[in-house]
């Protein structure tokens, strides 16, 4: 409360203080705890990932060294945006200052666009290695691959600048008191940013699995017509299991992203800091945990790994160069 005994404030001392929503104390405590744990498991696991695929030689493949940009992301995701937001949310108050709400939205739009480039750059990589695979081996190298990443995280820090500059510099434009932190984004810059950073890539990634899909299912009806041929079923298996695994990371990814970007499918202006938008973005930064965990699942060299980290092999500088894995 603060000292007339009124409504209580963001910041009591300041006359043009937000309003603060009080939380009881049971309430607050299970909010902090959840956020500590999603956030938490978040940085574990996508470290595990980083750990498993920088570590490992064996492991130093293109389509790893993509998803190693992801996790990156991911992690970051965990480490400073969920912190962040989170704390938006359950103190109702932005307590972080003016130069903290003009960089936190940057930074979360980054690492945002970042995870969307780099499963365009995921599909193109399936898509080769399914639909021309005799000439995947030189068309994408680990250099080619460390160099697109690079453009993409220069990409994403580049357009988002641009889409944010004017929070960026004038972070308080559309503040109406102290203690919170407006990000607006006009239908316009809404509209133009939902083509470029989400219904144009997962155009891209729709069309690349679309012809994926096609392609494997004619490769697996030609290898049972040839019964004659039996290393080549194992390796289109493989390759398959690798573009089914990477499809369904694309369709949750897509899943989560839907609803933040339904304000611009509904043709009105955002305002990041309405109570109600918290959900979908809170949808969306879920994502960031949600993908180790689809690793998990879905690849025995991940799950390996892990457990060789677990038990501290890794610490052994001459396990870099072996890994448990009859195939990877």
């Amino acid at each position: 409360m603060d000292g007339t005994g009124g409504p209580p404030l963001c910041f009591p001392n300041l006359n043009s203080s937000c309003r603060r929503l009080l939380r009881p104390t049971s309430q607050a405590a299970l909010l902090y705890t959840l956020l500590a744990s999603v956030s938490l498991l978040t940085v574990v696991l996508n470290l595990l990932v980083v750990v498993s695929i920088s570590h490992f030689k064996q492991l130093h493949t293109p389509t790893n060294a993509l998803l190693l940009s992801l996790a990156m992301s991911d992690l970051l995701v965990g480490l400073l945006v969920m912190p962040i937001e989170g704390l938006r949310y359950i103190e109702t108050c932005w307590l972080l200052g003016r130069l903290m709400c003009a960089l936190s939205p940057y930074l979360s739009y980054c690492l945002i666009s970042v995870s969307l480039g780099s499963m365009v750059l995921i599909s193109v990589d399936r898509y080769i290695a399914i639909c021309d695979p005799l000439l995947y081996s030189s068309k994408i190298t680990v250099n080619r691959v460390k160099l697109s990443v690079c453009v993409c995280w220069a990409c994403s820090l580049l357009y988002n600048g641009c889409i944010l500059m004017e929070h960026i510099g004038w972070p308080d434009r559309f503040s109406s008191c102290h203690g919170e932190c407006v990000v607006f984004i006009s239908q316009t810059s809404g509209t133009v940013d939902f083509f470029l950073s989400f219904l144009g890539p997962c155009g891209v990634m729709f069309v690349l699995y679309m012809r994926v899909f096609v392609v494997a299912v004619s490769q697996v009806r030609a290898i049972q017509s040839q019964a004659a041929v039996r290393a080549a079923p194992a390796a289109k298996k493989s390759e398959l299991k690798a573009a089914r695994t990477l499809g369904i990371l694309i369709a949750v990814f897509v899943m989560c992203f839907c609803p933040y970007y339904y304000p611009s499918l509904a043709g009105v202006d955002t305002f990041l800091s309405l109570p109600s938008y918290a959900m979908v973005c809170w949808i969306m930064l879920i994502n960031a945990c949600v993908n180790p965990v689809i690793y998990v699942l879905f690849y025995p060299w991940f799950r390996r790994a892990i457990r060789f980290i677990v038990t501290l092999g890794a610490i052994n500088f001459h396990t870099s160069t072996f890994f448990p894995l009859t195939k990877l």
